[in-house]
């Protein structure tokens, strides 16, 4: 119901006189928090731009610098080495020095990296770029759990938490269509990595410059805003039976919910990842198409993710709005999602049409990418205090997935010169999202010390 206006010397004095302090209740919320999540949203999008360029650009690549299967495995999984082996370093550098200098750092420093990888003669130049890429990518998802856990009330994270994440499915989606376009205008891959890292060093300056730790320290955030999210933080801690103070990791590893987010993302990951490092290839090599049809279908297959993950946040967050308890929506929705994604990628290995394939891929992701709830867990699990390291040691977990995925599936396709055992991979790796989602408990702060 809309406010009533205030009365004739309220609304004179406001013109008139001195700005509300910040102790003033002021007439409305302003809605900084969002425009954070959106900065957030497009910083993400960047990140996954960069990272699958080379994905797009591979039947030019490999072509360039005669790489055999096997070796395109190692380099589409070297980025994911470096990656998660900083996980846990940098979600302890974010609960230390705070989101705001390790998000815009790493996006300032990966989008050097990926103009640097224009530079690549070989196999150990493009290598080297590609691990390069994956320490300075280190800290942007951690960084977003723990903006989630500050900026956020319980009720809103599951928008944010998507918001954030569907950078992943949009930039993918976007990066197909950008780079191979980019590729078709100057006939260079090469110029193509140049202006992709030059635009995201720009943001990322912005980044430092808009971004902040909390609410309280930025400057746009009002007194209505700051009371709705500081009120809402004190409510869940006097709701929570355990404290909301640093503890080590390791304290961790006793608990089911833990190794059911880690292993859960893990499995997310051996789907997301697959698709993103060898889809363009597969298309192009099973389904013959070029590299415009490539960029188009990237752009459904993923734009479909995106669609897909702001729905399920929005879905989750209204369906807790009507006092659903966590569990009964987060497990409902997981298993409605992972079901379908095993069923679209056994439909994809079953149907040899193109299109068939491509809307199939579609509906993989749409569901798939509800998994982006799971940057709510952090925070849930871990607290305020600890969201950077817990979302951390998720991301590694997740990694390892992307670390293995394309290694494992240069060699399925190499030794069996198909895909099917590598779709049938996929299939697993869903199995493995569905069956780990069903035993987190996504109510309550784990008790550590």
């Amino acid at each position: 119901m809309p406010s009533s206006p205030p009365p004739p010397e309220t609304a004179r004095s406001t013109r008139t006189g001195p700005q509300p302090s910040r102790t003033d209740p002021g007439p409305r919320p302003t809605r900084t928090r969002w425009k954070v999540f959106v900065l957030l949203l497009g910083i993400v999008a960047l990140n996954y731009i960069d990272r699958g360029s080379v994905s797009v650009a591979l039947p030019l690549i490999t072509e360039d610098l005669q790489l055999s299967k096997e070796v395109t495995g190692f380099v589409l999984s070297a980025f994911f080495w470096t990656y998660a082996l900083m996980q846990i370093p940098a979600g302890k550098l974010i609960d230390r020095f705070g989101p705001r200098r390790m998000a815009g750092g790493a996006c300032v420093g990966w989008g050097l990296a990926t103009s640097l990888t224009a530079a690549s003669t070989g196999v150990g130049s493009l290598l080297g770029y590609r691990l390069l890429l994956g320490v300075v990518e280190a800290p942007v998802m951690p960084a977003g759990g723990k903006l989630n856990a500050q900026w956020l009330p319980a009720r809103e994270r599951g928008r944010g938490a998507v918001l954030m994440d569907g950078g992943a499915p949009l930039g993918s989606a976007l990066g197909g269509i950008a780079i191979s376009g980019l590729i078709t205008w100057t006939g260079s891959w090469r110029v193509s990595f140049v202006v992709a890292g030059a635009v995201t060093v720009g943001v990322g300056l912005f980044a430092l410059r808009y971004l902040r730790d909390t609410p309280r320290a930025h400057r746009s955030v009002n007194a209505a805003e700051l009371a709705h999210i500081e009120r809402a933080h004190a409510e869940e801690d006097a709701a929570s039976p355990v404290a909301d103070e640093p503890a080590r990791l390791v304290a961790y590893l006793k608990y089911r919910s833990f190794w059911g987010m880690c292993l859960g993302w893990m499995g997310f990951n051996g789907v997301f990842y697959g698709v993103l490092t060898w889809g363009p290839l597969y298309l192009s090599e099973t389904k013959g198409f070029d590299i415009k049809t490539i960029g188009w279908s990237t752009l459904v297959i993923f734009g479909a993710g995106f669609v897909g993950e702001l729905f399920g946040g929005w879905l989750a967050d209204r369906w807790r709005a009507r006092g659903v308890h966590a569990n009964t929506v987060m497990r409902t929705m997981m298993g409605v999602a992972g079901a379908a994604v095993v069923a679209g990628l056994l439909g994809v290995v079953l149907v040899p049409d193109a299109l068939t394939a491509v809307l199939l891929l579609s509906v993989v992701l749409f569901f798939l990418r509800w998994a982006g709830l799971y940057w709510m867990l952090p925070s849930v699990l871990g607290g305020r205090s600890n969201a950077g390291v817990v979302g951390a040691a998720m991301n590694l977990s997740g990694n390892i997935a992307g670390i293995v995925t394309p290694i494992a599936v240069g060699f399925i396709v190499g030794g069996t010169g198909s895909y099917t055992w590598a779709l049938l991979y996929f299939v697993g790796a869903g199995a493995l999202f569905t069956a780990s989602s069903l035993v987190i408990d996504y109510s309550r702060r784990l008790a550590v010390r």
